[in-house]
C-alpha cells in the first residue's frame, strides 16, 4: 500500500507559552507535547506508524513558527527508506520561521536501505531575526548487519533560496563517489549541522557557538 501523509505544525506565542496547533492527513502524527525547559519552549515528538517509506510513499511536513515562538521537534527513531518497488519515495519538509522565532529541528537519522529509490528534501525560509538549528544525518545501508547499500539511489536536497543550497545524488553504483578519496572514501554514515539566522550574527556570538560545538564534538566517544 502506498501512503501519502501530511502534517502541518503551527507554533504561536501565547503570553509566556509556545503553543502548537497541528493538522494531519495519513499516518504521520504528533506523539507528545512536552515542556521540559519551561512553557516558553514547546518540545514535540513526531511519529510515522508504518515505520518507513517504500516506493511511491510521500511524506509532506510543513512547519510554521510564528513571531516570538520557540519549538524543538524530534523523532523517536530513524526515517527508513526501504527497497523500492519501482516507484520513487520522498520525504519533503518545509520550514518557515518568523521574526524573533526559534526552531530546533532535530530528527534522528535517515537510513537508505539497499535498492531504495528515494529523496529527502528540506526547504527553509527564515525571516529577519529568526533562528534555526538543524542537522541532517544519513546512513547508507546497514553494513554491520550484512545489509550494505550496494544498489539504489538516494537524493539529498537542502535549500534556503538565495542563501544556501546542498544537493547530492548518492548512487550505490558510483564507485568514485562511494569509495574514492574525493568522495565518501568508504564511509557509510555522514551528517551536517546547520545553524541559520535570518539576520547576520555578531562575530562574538558566532565564535562562541563555534567553540561550544567544538567542545561538544571533543566529548563524543570515538567512532
Amino acid at each position: 500500500m502506498v501512503w501519502h501523509a501530511r502534517l502541518d505544525l503551527d507554533y504561536s506565542r501565547r503570553s509566556e507559552t509556545t503553543a502548537l496547533h497541528f493538522s494531519h492527513d495519513g499516518p504521520l502524527r504528533v506523539l507528545r507535547t512536552l515542556y521540559p525547559e519551561g512553557p516558553g519552549v514547546c518540545h514535540n515528538v513526531l511519529v510515522h506508524p508504518p515505520g518507513g517509506l517504500v516506493g511511491g510513499d510521500v511524506l509532506d511536513i510543513d512547519v510554521h513558527v510564528n513571531e516570538g515562538a520557540h519549538a524543538l521537534v524530534t523523532t523517536p527513531g530513524a526515517t527508513r527508506f526501504y527497497r523500492s518497488n519501482g516507484a520513487h519515495a520522498m520525504q519533503r519538509t518545509r520550514i518557515a520561521v518568523a521574526p524573533g522565532a526559534r526552531l530546533e529541528w532535530l530528527p534522528l537519522e535517515a537510513i537508505a536501505y539497499d535498492a531504495c529509490d528515494a529523496s529527502n528534501e528540506l526547504h527553509l525560509d527564515l525571516a529577519p531575526d529568526a533562528h534555526l538549528m538543524t542537522w541532517d544525518i544519513t546512513a547508507l545501508g546497514l553494513p554491520h548487519a550484512d545489509l550494505p547499500f550496494s544498489t539504489g539511489r538516494f537524493t539529498q536536497h537542502i535549500v534556503w533560496p538565495g542563501r544556501f543550497l546542498e544537493h547530492g545524488v548518492l548512487d550505490a553504483q558510483d564507485q568514485r563517489l562511494m569509495n574514492g578519496p574525493l568522495g565518501l572514501a568508504g564511509a557509510r554514515c555522514f551528517g551536517s549541522l546547520i545553524l541559520a539566522s535570518g539576520t547576520p550574527m555578531p562575530r562574538a556570538l558566532r565564535e562562541g557557538l563555534l567553540e561550544a560545538t567544538q567542545a561538544l564534538l571533543c566529548d563524543l566517544p570515538p567512532g
